[in-house]
């Protein structure tokens, strides 16, 4: 997610492309986090209605599908997932506008969570980076799909599903991802609403008519519907831009976490029940997670992770000086950023200086 900095343009990507871009795109982003978080803190409990939550799991074989041409899987302790939301149209999401037959990944992070999981580092990747992308696999026609030089990174969903979408990261990062996560964003606005809405303190109005978010300084509590238009906004905070965006967003998922944290599901088996039912239908994982054991011993390791052991950064980035609505990676700062991640460390202050991610004060909008 990106746009030029000090101006509201808007970056759109090149190829195949919905005719209209549904306002509510970028809902996906805080989702994949919500679902993640709700499992995580129902962990233990997720075999309350075992048949029920095990037939809404949604897995696909990314092993499988992309075979032993991977990076090394370093087994110490430390885990990458790729969580992952599309801008899919299809069942309930037709709300949001119209199925044209594609899918692209409109949000994208790498979620790191350090041996011992007491602490995680978040890189989100801004949708619209110019990347290499591999040859890959479409995952409709099962024919191969040319790589290409200079492809906006959300098009490798849409060319090649999620295996595809792995297999980008893994080339762009050298990292293998243990885990695929990605998230509806229908499934988002319930969770939201059942956790009883999100606190927030915003610092400055938010006047946004795209995002139909409204909001005066100080402190509220945002249910699904709100949180899908604080996530979506963009127009109305820092310089317009989505790296603007993605800064709010990432925000929004810490006092999202923080609500998680705080609604004791242990105490109410109801509310236990409810969440993990929204959260299972709202997700299609990796076959690794695919069932409600695998999910609970993956959960069941996160849940000493809360909002203050969590290091949320975007990838390292300028504006594409062949086309100022692009950006493409700053390879010297971004190779920090996922050198530290294979060897476990904390991503150093200095990767994210020179980064047009890093700047810009939308992130100072929540609190």
């Amino acid at each position: 997610m990106t746009g030029q900095s000090g101006s509201s343009t808007r970056i759109r990507a090149t190829g195949k492309r919905r005719k209209k871009a549904s306002r509510r795109r970028r809902a996906t982003v805080i989702a994949a986090w919500t679902a993640a978080g709700v499992v995580v803190v129902g962990g233990a409990g997720l075999g309350y209605a075992y048949m029920k939550l095990n037939d809404n799991l949604k897995a696909v074989d990314i092993n499988a599908a992309l075979g032993k041409n991977r990076p090394v899987n370093v087994d110490n302790g430390s885990e990458d997932i790729l969580v992952l939301g599309s801008d899919s149209r299809s069942g309930a999401n037709s709300a949001y506008g119209a199925d044209e037959g594609t899918a692209r990944s409109d949000t994208a992070m790498v979620v790191h969570v350090n041996k011992g999981h007491k602490t995680a580092s978040v890189v989100s990747i801004p949708r619209d980076t110019l990347v290499t992308r591999p040859d890959c696999t479409s995952d409709t026609t099962g024919r191969t799909v040319a790589g290409q030089q200079r492809a906006m990174f959300n098009t490798a969903y849409e060319v090649g599903g999620p295996a595809c979408a792995v297999k980008t990261v893994e080339s762009m990062s050298g990292i293998r991802m243990d885990h695929y996560v990605e998230v509806d964003f229908t499934g988002f606005k319930k969770l939201i609403d059942q956790l009883g809405g999100v606190k927030i303190t915003t610092t400055q109005a938010i006047d946004d008519s795209k995002s139909h978010l409204h909001l005066q300084p100080g402190t509220h509590t945002l249910d699904g519907e709100q949180s899908l238009g604080l996530v979506r906004t963009r127009k109305s905070i820092g310089d317009g831009s989505d790296l603007g965006r993605i800064q709010l967003q990432q925000a929004f998922i810490k006092a999202l976490m923080e609500q998680v944290k705080s609604v004791g599901v242990f105490s109410n088996p109801k509310t236990l029940f409810d969440l993990a039912d929204t959260a299972t239908k709202a997700i299609t994982t990796d076959s690794d997670l695919g069932s409600v054991p695998k999910l609970t011993g993956f959960a069941t390791g996160l849940k000493g992770l809360g909002p203050k052991n969590v290091t949320m950064v975007t990838m390292p980035v300028q504006y594409d000086p062949a086309d100022p609505n692009r950006v493409i990676p700053l390879e010297e700062s971004a190779q920090q950023v996922w050198t530290a991640l294979k060897h476990d460390k904390p991503i150093p202050a200095s990767a994210t200086e020179k980064s047009a991610g890093d700047k810009g004060v939308a992130g100072k909008v929540v609190q």
